[in-house]
């Protein structure tokens, strides 16, 4: 099924079908079940031609679903694993009896070189676990984290937050290298030559907030140059979506909370709009008039089409989709993993911890991206 070599490999060392990039994916995970993700498959590789997918889970569940999709037969490989993580399982008792699931299978695709990155809509928690388990943190990095995309009104539309759900906990350090790592993202991710970085508080006054955020706002004030963005201070709930700040840094107790917030009132204001437009007659002509507008604005506010969040600070890209993403969100996070292997953004983030270090910083830098030196 996949190689069993420990060490983890570079870009020119992954497994290639017919040259194509080769994304790992969990067929089992999702709260929808893998016939929506097998759609999301579909439609991903419709966008990506020269994309191979390397599908984990039951091949006798898995089976009937892509033979409905001939067209899929060159462009998926089933990697069968009889067992499923479910959303209650505990991801200690997933790091202990893990192996055999399909997420598991899944991750170990990429800590062999079979495939450059994975994605899984599982249980945050246990993946997290997995991934940690399997790929280790690069050295250096003493809390991995979540990175989300979240609409923005800067030009290329979105920002950077993170932690948004790896760990509840963080203190300055982990903090500074929520920063240095989202910073890398930005730059790779979004193609910004220097991210804005922001550290979310209760007000952007230089005397607000714990001890452990006036601590972290100096770390990366100082870190600002090494780290190659520029430090914006803090910054508050409102930035979030704001052309202030490309990328915002904070716990992962505070940015998930953020991030269903945001997911949630995206969703009522939806829900209000088609409830206005259909309130009476002339408000049903209003929205026929307004079609093209209100389409342009669902896309813009849709949560799907930026679902995957990525786990940073690993020896491997992996993309955490949402438990609820349907065919669309599937295809936005396999989207989301093609570019970031594309980019070699593992890579340029190991380079850049292993730069850091020999030069003896306290605490290491990651990112680098202009592609000339890591």
């Amino acid at each position: 099924m996949v190689s069993t070599k420990p060490d983890v490999p570079t870009s020119a060392d992954l497994a290639v079908v017919g040259q194509r990039l080769v994304i790992s994916v969990d067929a089992m995970g999702g709260d929808q079940g893998p016939a929506v993700v097998v759609a999301g498959v579909a439609a991903a590789v419709a966008a990506n031609p020269d994309v191979h997918i390397l599908l984990h889970g039951d091949q006798a569940v898995l089976a009937p679903l892509l033979g409905k999709r001939p067209g899929l037969a060159s462009s998926v490989t089933v990697c069968h694993a009889e067992r499923v993580v479910t959303m209650d399982d505990k991801p200690s008792q997933v790091m202990r009896h893990g192996e055999g699931t399909s997420m598991w299978s899944c991750i170990d695709a990429v800590r062999s070189g079979a495939a450059a990155a994975a994605v899984s809509c599982g249980n945050t928690g246990a993946l997290m676990a997995v991934s940690m388990i399997r790929l280790r943190r690069l050295p250096g990095v003493g809390r991995p984290a979540i990175a989300c995309l979240w609409p923005s009104r800067n030009p290329g539309g979105f920002n950077v937050m993170l932690d948004v759900g790896a760990d509840v906990k963080a203190d300055p350090q982990d903090l500074l290298q929520y920063g240095m790592m989202g910073a890398s993202y930005a730059r790779n991710g979004l193609g910004l030559t220097r991210p804005r970085v922001g550290l979310l508080n209760v007000g952007t006054e230089e005397h607000k907030g714990r001890a452990e955020l006036k601590a972290a706002h100096d770390l990366m004030s100082g870190a600002a140059a090494v780290g190659g963005f520029d430090f914006v201070g803090f910054v508050e709930g409102g930035d979030i979506p704001s052309n202030r700040v490309d990328v915002v840094v904070t716990d992962g107790f505070t940015g998930n909370i953020a991030l269903k917030t945001g997911e949630g009132t995206a969703k009522l204001v939806g829900d209000f709009l088609k409830q206005a437009f259909n309130a009476t007659f002339m408000s049903k002509i209003a929205a026929l008039l307004a079609l093209t507008s209100l389409k342009r604005l669902q896309a813009r506010i849709d949560p799907r089409r930026v679902n995957g969040g990525v786990f940073l600070g690993l020896n491997g890209t992996v993309v955490k989709s949402h438990g609820s993403a349907d065919a669309t969100g599937i295809e936005a996070a396999i989207g989301l993993a093609c570019r970031l292997a594309r980019a070699g953004f593992i890579e340029r983030l190991a380079a850049r911890v292993a730069s850091a270090q020999a030069a003896g910083q306290d605490t290491p830098g990651l990112g680098e991206d202009t592609g000339a030196t890591p």
